[in-house]
């Protein structure tokens, strides 16, 4: 039997919710930890009759103002206990106007920016009666393979952190209950990014070390953030199902961390329980989410159909289920729909389409990541140009710029590269475009002859190539993580025309893009920006901006590398240049040799394509006199560190100056190198900032051998550049 839940506390914050829920019967308590799709609308009478019944406490799906009233009207005045309804949605990275895939805003590493995107989206999302997301999804993603990576910030467990407070920030604001705020929803709890080879709905085989000093993280600095909400995984945790994971949520988030906000379970993962295996039936299953204490059940029906049983039987007390709905009655009242149930007909916030497109512009501008500017060919001279040509299936595709989990986006919003192009261009320079290929995925065909073609009567070419949208994102995993069809023979026929060839590659993951490399002059690379990524694209490709994105995970040669993070364990031999081979320099009949016995691949090394924080820039960036005030960090004290950055180039831009450290012996290995802190600052042209961070004891505490946080005593090295290949370098020590 479930033990008691007392909500003792509920009784002395808010007399006016208990007494709500004491003149509940046990099916209205059980109705409101019911989630329901209402994608049927109106012509759902099952779904208006659940309403009406009390056996429905929030619904999802419904973007309708008008009938979003319609339901609340019903809820409030035709069901027993007359409690309002909570609508949500997936708002993701934007509601109508797009803003970069997530992956994408990691990639600005611009924080501020991320938490204005959030705010935006919010805005309009409840102008239609949305009032609560499940965003922001913040688990640490180090398989490109895995679809859902586009939904991440990357394999770091700070930028997680970092980003993911951003976005709850923007969401819910300083109160939750004014208007224009919706609650946030941390997800997924916890290890879903590290799913095996990179299967979505796989099982996550995470040691408990792993878990808490990469995984929990992001979660830990969610809940300090006062998220409103957390979703279970719809994974397994080293064989438990992490919907029914006891020692997780209660143990860890509730009690550990005392969140004491709802808990909702991922779309039907309770009754999915049995198909896991760790339950036999939907009552069990009811009976183990419920003991985990998942607060609300989405779109699935085991508390409905079976925890009155369970409460009836002796199996779950009552106390139980009114802890459960407590949870979700306060969530509501926290939202202030006890006092303002309804959605305002015509909604206005304040803020215009125009300045919500231009958060996006400023967003994809700066998520854009410059690989490659060979001979400094970008930016482009636009008054030098008299004619340029757009090739790509990319260049003219409203819809999949906008990338993945984009169900109220509006296309007609969108602003193409081909349409950015021509605003920009036309008349002074004449703008030529063909596709090359009918889609990403496409074989060259006479489409590319039309594109060669076109391109040997131009200034320059532009290739807009990459991913669509549907290629990644939820159950879109691939094995091969190649640019898809035949891009890179599109891109190596253009450069054979002798042309200047500059790609743009749109995707929603890492890319292995070794082969495309040597036929490009410059290469950006973009994470599906959004609605507006024809006009950033040309804010970048003309000059007006420099590049300032960087990636937020590493970039691998090949798939064969994956998992390949930067912050990864030494291990008792740790590959060097010198004692590593390729494939290629074993001779014929060679007898059996371990050749430096090194961890490395005879293919491909043991070195990325790019490393995690790569990013060039128009201009060039030198870091210089790296100080510490005091070599070593004593308790209660701070560790204060400085740096001199100076652009040594020709144009103003902004760099994303980065601190590593690396604890060099610890009572459990630690990484050989650990983000600790960023900035992102404007250097102008021939001037120098000196950049200082602060670092605290807790700063540099991870979870012990001993089963609990803290900082070890012993040396550390610390390192401050603008990739994690920083080489400047000095060390320090904490005392006991």
């Amino acid at each position: 039997m479930i033990k008691s839940m007392s909500v003792a506390l509920e009784k002395n914050r808010g007399k006016d919710l208990w007494a709500t829920l004491q003149k509940m019967s046990l099916r209205d308590k059980i109705g409101q930890l019911r989630q329901v799709d209402g994608s049927g609308g109106r012509s759902d009478a099952s779904l208006l009759e659940a309403i009406r019944h009390g056996r429905v406490g929030s619904v999802i799906n419904v973007v309708d103002p008008d009938l979003v009233n319609e339901l609340q009207e019903i809820a409030l005045h035709e069901s027993p206990a007359g409690v309002p309804l909570v609508f949500a949605r997936d708002v993701i990275h934007g509601f109508k106007t797009i803003f970069p895939i997530p992956l994408g805003q990691a990639a600005t590493w611009d924080t501020d920016l991320a938490r204005e995107a959030a705010h935006l989206a919010a805005l309009e999302a409840y102008a239609v009666g949305i009032r609560w997301t499940f965003a922001p999804m913040i688990d640490v993603s180090r398989d490109p393979r895995w679809g859902r990576i586009a939904e991440s910030f990357g394999e770091d467990p700070l930028l997680n952190a970092l980003f993911g407070r951003a976005m709850i920030d923007g969401f819910q604001g300083n109160d939750l209950s004014a208007e224009g705020s919706i609650a946030a929803c941390a997800k997924h709890f916890v290890g879903y990014g590290d799913s095996e080879a990179g299967i979505d709905y796989g099982s996550t085989n995470v040691s408990e070390f792993e878990l808490r000093n990469v995984h929990l993280e992001p979660f830990r600095a969610a809940v300090a953030a006062g998220v409103a909400s957390v979703m279970s995984s719809l994974s397994d945790v080293d064989g438990i199902p992490a919907t029914a994971h006891r020692d997780l949520i209660r143990g860890v988030l509730r009690d550990e961390w005392g969140f004491a906000g709802l808990v909702v379970s991922d779309w039907d993962s309770v009754k999915q329980l049995s198909v896991h295996g760790i339950t036999s039936d939907d009552k069990e299953s009811a009976y183990q989410a419920a003991e985990a204490r998942i607060d609300v059940e989405m779109t699935s029906d085991t508390y409905e159909n079976h925890l009155a049983d369970l409460v009836s039987s002796g199996q779950i007390g009552i106390e139980a289920v009114d802890s459960m709905a407590m949870s979700v009655l306060k969530f509501k009242k926290n939202l202030g729909l006890f006092d303002r149930p309804y959605t305002p007909k015509n909604y206005k916030s304040g803020i215009s389409e125009a300045e919500i497109k231009d958060c996006a512009r400023r967003q994809a501008s700066e998520s854009f990541i410059l690989l490659k500017n060979s001979d400094s060919v970008l930016p482009l001279n636009q008054k030098k140009l008299s004619s340029i040509c757009l090739v790509g299936p990319m260049a003219d595709q409203d819809r999949e710029q906008l990338g993945t989990w984009v169900f109220d986006g509006d296309p007609a919003r969108s602003e193409t590269p081909l349409k950015a192009f021509q605003d920009l261009l036309q008349p002074d320079c004449e703008v030529l475009f063909e596709k090359g290929l009918a889609t990403t995925r496409s074989s060259c065909a006479e489409l590319a002859d039309f594109a060669v073609e076109k391109a040997q009567h131009a200034d320059a070419v532009v290739a807009i190539i990459g991913e669509e949208a549907i290629l990644s994102g939820e159950a879109h995993c691939r094995a091969n993580i190649d640019l898809p069809g035949e891009q890179v023979e599109l891109i190596r026929r253009l450069k054979a025309t002798g042309k200047t060839i500059i790609v743009v590659i749109l995707s929603g993951r890492p890319l292995t893009i070794g082969d495309l490399l040597p036929h490009a002059d410059a290469v950006l690379f973009a994470l599906h920006p959004g609605t507006m990524t024809g006009p950033a694209i040309c804010d970048l490709l003309f000059g007006h901006k420099a590049p300032s994105g960087k990636l937020p995970f590493t970039l691998p040669k090949s798939v064969g590398q994956v998992p390949i993070y930067y912050s990864k364990k030494n291990g008792g031999r740790p590959a060097t240049h010198d004692s590593i081979m390729s494939i290629d320099d074993i001779p014929a009949g060679a007898e059996q040799t371990s050749f430096g016995m090194t961890a490395f691949h005879l293919d491909d090394g043991f070195e990325p394509l790019f490393p995690f924080g790569f990013g060039l820039s128009y201009t060039e960036f030198t870091y210089s006199d790296l100080h510490i005030l005091s070599n070593e960090l004593s308790r209660g004290g701070e560790l204060h560190v400085s740096v001199c950055v100076r652009n040594t180039g020709l144009q103003d831009a902004f760099e994303v100056v980065q601190l590593y450290t690396r604890d060099r012996v610890g009572s459990v290995t630690r990484p050989v190198k650990e983000l600790k802190a960023f900035n992102r600052v404007l250097v102008r042209s021939g001037e120098a900032q000196t950049m200082r961070f602060s670092l605290s004891r807790e700063d540099l505490s991870f979870y012990r051998r001993c089963r609990e946080y803290g900082v070890e005593a012993g040396e550390f090295d610390l390192w401050v550049g603008g990739s994690s290949q920083a080489d400047l370098h000095v060390t320090f020590e904490i005392d006991a």
